[in-house]
């Protein structure tokens, strides 16, 4: 069990330098890494819309966030430090979809420092339980595009000479099936378009007063419960986290991986709490009255649990509305928990 609130855990470093260190690299794994990750391999398996231009941008930007592991792993064994810390426990288990999907053999040839080191960390007792048979693949995931169904051969010309001609009445309409539509690139679009768009309710967000101008238009002019539904969303592990910055750093994480769904939906989450003994929440309006279509894009979206609010109910109102003006406590089980941090996702 790593206890990070215990101030003589090795894995916090020797002094305060290594400390500091620590949690630039873990800043750097959950913020950059893991999200440019997500970005390159989620097109290229089907989990997203594939677009060539950004999946090509996106793997460019990953190979300089490795590069910076690359370099550093090339004159020492761990990345603080000559012993193991948190850092490389935590920046390792993020590599690991990277080495799922993306990190073949001539990768690891042309990376010989950071996939020494990742061998290494899964190795140690810490992640031998879980990663210690871990298979390496030989080649990266390729995107594949979708099979496009084969046209129906033509009927053979008939020999103009076989048969005299007629008068004809008008031609028959055609007998051939219609194409099939083509498939939306997310499935909320076989919603259409709402009445209310929301660019201009997240230009309004942007720019004016939350509480004064922002929630009222948002409530006069954008929610219609026809076309949109609210949701509380809670992270199932708050006893998991520790530190309040690396919980805010998981919800970045998180929206990054929810960029598909950005035309669908507003939401906003805040950290709650202090360091060792906080917790994360937050309300989300969504397009169509289910939410596992805008949600289901991130590969961690089950690390949350969501529940349906009612926009009339003033409870769920006052909830929604604290949650976008993040200037009130978070109550749980009663007791009000100041709000450390947050992210807005627009």
């Amino acid at each position: 069990m790593i206890n990070l609130a215990d101030p003589k855990s090795k894995l916090l470093g020797k002094n305060a330098v290594e400390y500091s260190q620590i949690l630039r690299w873990l800043s750097l794994a959950n913020t950059e890494l893991l999200p440019t990750e997500a970005r390159v391999f989620q097109p290229l398996n089907g989990t997203i819309p594939y677009n060539k231009k950004q999946v090509d941008d996106n793997s460019a930007y990953l190979a300089k966030v490795v590069d910076i592991f690359e370099k550093r792993l090339a004159d020492f064994t761990y990345l603080v430090g000559e012993r193991l810390t948190f850092a490389d426990i935590f920046a390792a288990t993020l590599f690991v979809r990277g080495f799922d999907f993306l990190f073949g053999k001539e990768w690891r040839k042309q990376h010989p420092n950071t996939t020494r080191w990742f061998k290494t960390i899964i190795a140690t007792p810490i992640l031998a339980e879980f990663l210690g048979d871990y298979s390496f693949i030989e080649k990266p995931i390729e995107y594949v595009p979708p099979k496009k169904e084969k046209k129906k051969e033509a009927a053979p010309k008939k020999d103009a000479a076989a048969a005299p001609k007629k008068k004809e009445a008008a031609a028959p309409a055609a007998s051939e099936e219609p194409a099939p539509a083509p498939k939306p690139k997310h499935p909320l679009e076989a919603l259409g378009k709402p009445k209310n768009p929301l660019d201009e309710w997240k230009r309004t967000y942007s720019n004016e007063e939350t509480r004064e101008v922002a929630i009222p238009w948002f409530w006069k002019n954008q929610y219609d419960p026809e076309e949109w539904s609210l949701w509380k969303v809670d992270y199932k592990y708050n006893d998991e986290l520790t530190l309040t910055f690396m919980s805010n750093n998981l919800v970045g994480g998180f929206f990054n991986r929810l960029s598909a769904s950005t035309k669908y939906m507003f939401g906003c989450m805040v950290v709650y709490g202090e360091n060792n003994n906080n917790g994360i929440t937050g309300a989300f309006l969504v397009r169509g009255q289910d939410y596992v279509p805008a949600f289901d894009v991130a590969p961690d979206w089950e690390s949350y649990e969501f529940t349906k609010l009612d926009g009339s109910n003033e409870e769920d109102k006052k909830f929604i509305n604290n949650m976008f003006a993040w200037d009130e406590p978070v109550v749980v089980n009663g007791e009000k928990r100041e709000i450390a941090d947050g992210k807005v996702f627009k």
